[in-house]
């Protein structure tokens, strides 16, 4: 029998195993494997069985809904590497927003591989191991650049101020990716998330919810006394297309100590699943809140902000989010070299209200979380990019040194970003700063008149 057909014979065994449960659908796999067959031996080019079979995996589960999906090796592989927030690379962050424009480094990570050889914000990388960017798609150059620790790699780097590129030789390593992003560097790198205008206002940025997530929140937090600490919190969840429930509800059990975090939903609308807060809080019941969300905050981000929200625990400034109210699981396939993302379940906020937002929902439906009332705060679409530049280029970290060469470098740092979601939310929490202020003023001169009542007395 030919490779070919033996190949196919696999394959198809494979749809039979996932779909065993049921008689019915062994047939269905058997007209798979026919028509698998057909194709390779007739189609007028040539066509890899592998390819087949994917296109058929994505073919079957796409019909279902918008959120399952197959999910090959590579992009498998990429998922793992973005929830676990480590992968085998050189650490950099990077941009390409073109095919046709060499990879743009936004900032080396500290302490990684290419932060020890040198590489800096706003290097170029023209080549990947000889392979050239140009035309290369972003999630290609990616993928050239990660790859086992310990395994070498050289970048061809355009520098300004050196007037031919240059090779950088780099051995890749385990980088860990943070998920908690704060609003300005220190000189060593690190995050500091004390908000600069007002330093008693705690500034978290969380890109992902994966599996540190909520470590690294606690970690944030750990400092809340009056002089060291924080005494408000912005969460911002702008963007953050979700990830873990389990961190979702993590996030949520830092800041109640009582009541339904979330629920879901299975089959026919059984109950699932529910998660309620334990006793203990990273911060102080009466620490005022803002979490900040756009309508690209999604699942997770939704799970923690309707929370937040139901228990009156922070207002929700922004826009409405997304509406992802379902629950996906990854069920393996291949021995764990590819999977299924299906949508089993749906959850739902702790008010027993809906966040998934269906095919046909209006505007007028309940779905996403919507800011507190008065709190309603849309970007202009042509501030949009403005405000990501100047996010940018204060996330953007320049070595003591590489500042001294470049006298341009500082000028991003301390710029006030002008945000019209976050200016709100920083007015409304340094008013409650203020009122706070006023009440321990009023309580101290009351205190000191009782003390010389006392003492006159």
């Amino acid at each position: 029998m030919p490779p070919r057909n033996l190949t196919i014979i696999f394959f198809a065994a494979i749809l039979s195993l996932v779909c065993y449960h049921k008689a019915e659908r062994n047939r269905y796999a058997t007209g798979v494997a026919e028509a698998m067959e057909l194709v390779s031996e007739y189609y007028v080019e040539d066509v890899d069985s592998r390819t087949l079979f994917e296109n058929a995996m994505t073919g079957m589960v796409s019909g279902l809904d918008q959120y399952s999906a197959y999910i090959g090796p590579d992009s498998l592989a990429q998922m793992n590497a973005s929830l676990d927030q480590e992968f085998g690379g050189v650490g950099v962050e990077v941009e390409k927003k073109e095919p046709d424009q060499p990879l743009l480094v936004l900032s080396p990570l500290v302490g990684t591989p290419a932060y020890r050889a040198g590489i800096q914000a706003g290097d170029r990388v023209l080549a990947v191991d000889g392979e050239r960017m140009i035309g290369m798609h972003l999630n290609d150059a990616v993928k050239l650049m990660r790859g086992k620790p310990g395994s070498e790699i050289v970048l061809t780097i355009d520098r300004d101020g050196h007037e031919d590129p240059f090779d950088v030789k780099i051995i890749r390593e385990v980088i860990t990716v943070d998920s908690v992003l704060g609003d300005t560097r220190r000189p060593d790198g690190s995050w500091d998330f004390h908000l600069e205008e007002n330093p008693r206002i705690a500034y978290l940025r969380l890109t992902t919810f994966g599996q540190h997530t909520v470590d690294e929140v606690a970690k944030v937090l750990e400092s809340t006394d009056e002089r060291h600490g924080y005494e408000a919190i912005i969460i911002d969840l702008r963007g953050n297309a979700g990830g873990l429930l389990d961190a979702a509800v993590g996030m949520c059990d830092l800041f109640i100590d009582q009541g339904r975090i979330v629920s879901t939903n299975g089959r026919h609308g059984r109950l699932r699943s529910s998660y309620d807060a334990t006793v203990e809080m990273a911060v102080p019941k009466d620490l005022p809140m803002v979490v900040l969300v756009n309508n690209f905050s999604a699942s997770a981000s939704e799970i923690v902000a309707a929370c937040l929200q139901d228990h009156k625990r922070a207002i929700v400034v922004g826009e409405r989010t997304w509406g992802k109210g379902t629950v996906q699981n990854i069920l393996d396939l291949e021995g764990g070299h590819s999977a299924l993302k299906l949508t089993t379940a749906t959850y739902w906020r702790p008010s027993g209200k809906n966040i998934h937002r269906s095919k046909d929902a209006t505007d007028e439906e309940a779905w996403g979380v919507r800011p507190n009332e008065g709190y309603v705060v849309a970007i202009p679409e042509e501030m949009l990019e403005s405000v990501y530049l100047k996010r940018r280029d204060r996330d953007r970290y320049q070595a003591p040194d590489a500042e001294a060469e470049d006298g341009n470098a500082g000028e991003a740092e301390g710029e006030t970003v002008d945000d019209p979601q976050l200016r709100r939310a920083i007015n409304y929490l340094s008013g409650r700063l203020k009122d706070k202020d006023a009440a321990t003023k009023t309580a101290l001169r009351r205190a000191c008149e009782r003390l010389q009542l006392r003492i006159k007395a």
